[in-house]
Formats: C-alpha cells, sequence, structure tokens
C-alpha cells in the first residue's frame, strides 16, 4: 500500500486496446447488422475496414473534430469501399448503443484494480466522453483522470495528445497495447508498458518498451518496476 503521505502515481490504459476487446464487442453488432441485410461480408470483416479507415481520419483529425464525427466517417467510408448501402449515422448510433456490452479482457478487471491499489488509474484515449462512460472499463477508473481526446483536443498518434496528458497528470505512466500508441507514448517521453493482447503488435520502426507483460495481473509489479527505474 502506498503510504498516505506519498504521492501517488498517475496510470492510464488505453481503452480500446489494453481494456476492451473492441474487436470482439464491436463484431458481434457488425455481425446482426449484416445478417439483416444479406450483405456478403463478416462482421470481423467490416470491423476491420471500418477500425482502419477510423485510425486513418484520427491521424488527420483537425482540432474540434469529434471521435463520433470520425467514427461515422469512417464507416460510410467502409461502406463505399465494401459497396454496400446503408445510414452511416444510423448504424453508428446501433455500435455505440452496444458499447456497454463491449466485453472486457478477462483480466482486465483484477489487472485494473491491483494498479489502483498503488496508483491513480485513469483512461488515455481516443474516444468522446458521452461514449466513454457507457464502457465496462469507466467504473473501474477515476473519473477525474479520464484523459479522452475530447478533453485534451487531440488525437493519438499526435505527439499533442501525449503532451497534454503528461501535462494534465505530471509523473504519468501509460499502459498501451497497439503499435501506434505505444510508439507515440515513448517518444512523447512517457514511461510506457506494453501490455501484450491479440491482434497488436510493436511498429518495427518505432522504439521498444522496457516493460512488457502479457498478463494485466502483473502490472503492480510492471509500474513498480518503472518507479524504481525514475527513483
Amino acid at each position: 500500500m502506498t503510504p498516505p503521505s506519498a504521492v501517488r502515481p498517475v496510470v492510464t490504459f488505453d481503452l480500446f486496446s489494453a481494456l476492451t476487446d473492441t474487436r470482439r464487442g464491436a463484431s458481434a453488432t457488425f455481425t446482426g447488422i449484416a445478417s439483416e441485410r444479406g450483405w456478403p461480408v463478416s462482421g470481423e470483416h467490416l470491423y476491420d475496414v471500418w477500425d482502419r479507415l477510423n485510425k486513418q481520419a484520427q491521424a488527420r483529425a483537425l482540432p474540434g473534430t469529434t471521435f463520433r464525427e470520425l467514427s461515422r466517417s469512417a464507416l460510410a467510408a467502409a461502406y463505399a469501399e465494401l459497396g454496400l448501402t446503408a445510414d452511416p449515422a444510423a448504424d453508428l448510433d446501433r455500435l455505440w448503443r452496444a458499447a456497454p456490452d463491449w466485453p472486457l479482457w478477462p483480466d482486465a478487471e483484477a489487472g485494473v484494480r491491483a494498479v489502483a491499489e498503488q496508483a491513480e488509474v485513469g483512461i488515455l484515449s481516443n474516444v468522446d466522453d458521452e461514449l466513454v462512460v457507457t464502457t465496462r472499463a469507466y467504473p473501474l477508473v477515476d473519473p477525474r483522470r479520464l484523459l479522452t481526446s475530447q478533453r485534451l483536443g487531440a488525437y493519438k498518434p499526435s505527439p499533442e495528445i501525449y503532451r497534454r496528458a503528461r501535462d494534465a497528470a505530471p509523473g504519468l505512466v501509460h499502459v498501451a497495447a497497439s503499435a501506434r500508441d505505444v510508439r507515440g507514448a515513448l517518444e512523447a517521453g512517457i514511461p510506457t508498458i506494453r501490455l501484450i493482447r491479440d491482434g497488436h503488435r510493436l511498429d518495427p520502426d518505432g522504439p521498444a518498451p522496457d516493460v512488457e507483460v502479457t498478463d494485466a495481473r502483473d502490472l503492480p509489479d510492471a509500474v513498480a518496476r518503472i518507479g524504481h527505474s525514475r527513483s
């Protein structure tokens, strides 16, 4: 336990890769949409195309653009790429309504609760506040430590979101899984723990984290190792 007089570090998690199995959750909704309409495409493939285009949109997003706007434009582009006709705004609303059902990775809840014994825990993610509060991860973190793209006014992988996160929470440690998040946080000088998740690999052209774990329940020791390396 952290002594009462000690300053507790802040540990943030990426919402949609480190904590939430987003591909599995969102693909279920896309599977339902595709099945109802007789589309010759799987929910997983539809998710993968949308996710790719969504990340591209985030990389070039202008200040003030909401995550909902980016996601809607990416879904419209995904439908166009796949030759599908639908209302992307209505389908995105359906996807967002299902977000409370998106599963956490099996080790996520125990891992976050264990880290919370020694640090303040939060979220650093490309997301609007209205969406993050509906997720299963939200009750696990300190709402004062929500570092969303909406609040910070920038999107990953821009260095600006990481700089603003570091300014908002000095001494920040970030837990990341996706390649762009690991690289972005490290290049911004934020101590970063890579939480290895299926479907995510390191950017071969980017820096490698000093600390990696395969199970979120091992994160308290990883956070302590980073703390010792700072002292």
